[in-house]
């Protein structure tokens, strides 16, 4: 049918993630979890979380959620309150990359 959305022009985009978008947490998360529209390709999707001075305060242990192919998630070092970003930059598994960042903040 010509009204059938063509599959060849998805894109991996945020659809939510843990701790939320613009969330304030009273305690410091031990990871970030990316939940995206599309199923990642693990060797070419990335993740930083950095403090207000650009410091990385993730353990850069980035990896696609075994049994969940559209999710992304790092490891976080013990955070003290402040703002953090997220930084990411992924591949869905039709090469089509997409780049993006928020933030949260701990104990504000």
């Amino acid at each position: 049918s010509a009204c059938a959305a063509p599959q060849g022009w998805a894109h991996a985009f945020l659809d939510h993630a843990s701790p939320a978008v613009g969330s304030s947490l009273p305690t410091p998360p031990n990871a970030v979890t990316i939940w995206y529209t599309q199923d990642l390709e693990p060797a070419f999707s990335a993740m930083t979380v950095t403090n207000a001075a650009g410091a990385r305060v993730d353990l850069g242990n980035v990896r696609v959620v075994p049994g969940g192919p559209n999710q992304l998630q790092v490891g976080l070092k013990p955070l003290p309150p402040g703002t953090y970003t997220v930084s990411w930059h992924v591949v869905s598994v039709d090469t089509h990359p997409t780049q993006g960042s928020f933030t949260f903040d701990v104990g504000k």
